[in-house]
């Protein structure tokens, strides 16, 4: 390759990493043939960048959500991790190539998750190309650069495998650890690659939930589940990308009942899928009357996971906690957490006074009064039916009240005192709904009080 040619593109690549935005807003990411693979630059952006090529402390790495298998036309969450100490600015190329012609062998289509990445094709063109078999690339944007980050940054994004069985399929990418001082000397690049083999019979793995507390609240390990409230599938092979609902998949006010192909059903009747990753499924349990064992189905694409038994109870009260231990809480007026995985886990670790007012989030308390319904945002604030309390530390805490706020799909809120006289330390947080108690200290949950 003339060398002149590999200066001007990775001058290009420079310029979107390196200098601001204002003079180089149409050149943010690497340009084509960057990433390692046959027929691609051998020496990648380490052209023009100072350094051997993968001569740092750090590295580049690509994972799959659903291991190192595709099957055909199954779309995959990719994640693409730069890591190396001290650096303060990132960039990333990748491809996907057919190993029967790994230099322009084009192997499924790329597409962008968000807005730290962009897709182009191999005549520099943003996606989609002019000729779909042409070679296609995924590198960050200016945004995803995020100048100031140390230690390594992700980038995510989604491919879909061809249609058919083309046999073993390589991504390769790069990676560029850069110490953002406005030049290519002191910058770093890594390369990988991930060989993905077709799956057995060319159809996905079959979804499985696991045997143990496979069906539980999503707020803590408590096995089963209540109506209307929210609930985690664990397993494997559960869904082949990693992503939640967008507001834009409510419609009229109304939650989705399937996502990326994922569905679940409670005693026959269509929960309200939150999120799914190829580990984890977070639902929305529908309104029942049924008390008891039910049937809980999870439908992966064309596949079903065995059926499980999970016991459906009027109540099932937990509290929200990071890593199931402190729980989520906030001072003084209450937050709207539309959804579980909104709640910020650095809630949990800020300690509280004695006599404090702090609000707690959990799910599973029952009926409301106005009702809310199954599946949809709650149309106004509305109150717990059942009696509710909460200790702290074993001494009882007024509640001022129990329930949804507007606009909030089941989860629920109480906002209580923190008992006076409390002394330092982690006390175990408990509610009971009617005679339901939520899960005990052990298993979830505490609350760091300090005077």
């Amino acid at each position: 390759m003339n060398k002149a040619i590999i200066v001007l593109r990775c001058s290009a690549a420079l310029a979107a990493i390196l200098i601001p935005a204002s003079l180089f807003a149409n050149l943010s990411g690497a340009d084509p043939r960057l990433t390692g693979a046959p027929g691609d630059d051998p020496m990648s952006c380490a052209s023009c960048h100072s350094g051997a090529l993968n001569s740092g402390a750090g590295s580049v790495k690509i994972e799959l959500a659903g291991g190192a298998t595709y099957a055909p036309g199954v779309k995959q969450r990719v994640k693409v991790t730069v890591t190396d100490a001290g650096m303060r600015r990132w960039g990333f190329s990748l491809s996907a190539r057919v190993n029967s012609n790994a230099a322009s062998g084009q192997a499924g289509t790329l597409a962008s998750v968000d807005a730290n990445t962009r897709v182009f094709c191999d005549d520099g063109n943003a996606a989609p190309c002019r000729d779909p078999n042409m070679v296609q690339f995924i590198t960050h944007t200016m945004q995803g650069t995020r100048n100031g980050t140390t230690g390594g940054v992700d980038f995510e994004l989604d491919w879909t495998p061809p249609s058919t069985d083309v046999g073993p399929v390589t991504l390769y990418a790069a990676g560029n650890a850069a110490n953002g001082n406005g030049q290519n000397s002191g910058d770093r690049i890594y390369t990988a690659k991930l060989e993905v083999a077709p799956a057995a019979g060319g159809a996905a793995p079959k979804p499985a939930i696991s045997s143990e507390r496979g069906v539980a609240s999503a707020a803590a390990t408590l096995a089963g589940l209540a109506p209307n409230s929210w609930f985690a599938i664990t397993g494997t092979n559960l869904a082949s990308v990693t992503r939640s609902w967008t507001a834009e998949e409510i419609a009229s006010g109304k939650l989705p009942d399937k996502l990326e192909n994922v569905s679940v059903t409670v005693n026959g009747k269509a929960a309200f899928v939150n999120s799914v990753s190829p580990v984890r499924v977070v639902a929305l349990a529908p309104a029942d009357d049924a008390r008891g064992d039910v049937e809980v189905v999870l439908s992966s694409g064309d596949q079903k996971a065995d059926t499980v038994t999970a016991k459906l109870a009027a109540f099932a009260p937990a509290l929200f906690a990071a890593e199931g231990k402190f729980v989520v809480s906030t001072k003084g007026d209450a937050e709207r957490f539309l959804r579980p995985e909104q709640m910020p886990s650095d809630k949990a670790t800020d300690p509280v006074t004695p006599g404090e007012a702090i609000v707690l989030y959990g799910t599973a308390f029952g009926a409301t009064d106005p009702d809310s319904a199954a599946g949809e945002l709650a149309k106004e604030e509305s109150k717990v039916k059942a009696a509710v309390t909460v200790t702290i530390g074993g001494v009882p805490a007024t509640v001022a009240f129990a329930g949804l706020a507007a606009n909030s799909a089941s989860v629920f809120q109480l906002r209580v005192a923190v008992p006076e006289g409390l002394a330092d330390g982690d006390h175990p947080v408990v509610v009971q709904v009617e005679d339901v108690k939520s899960p005990e200290a052990g298993d979830c949950c505490l609350l760091k009080v300090r005077k």
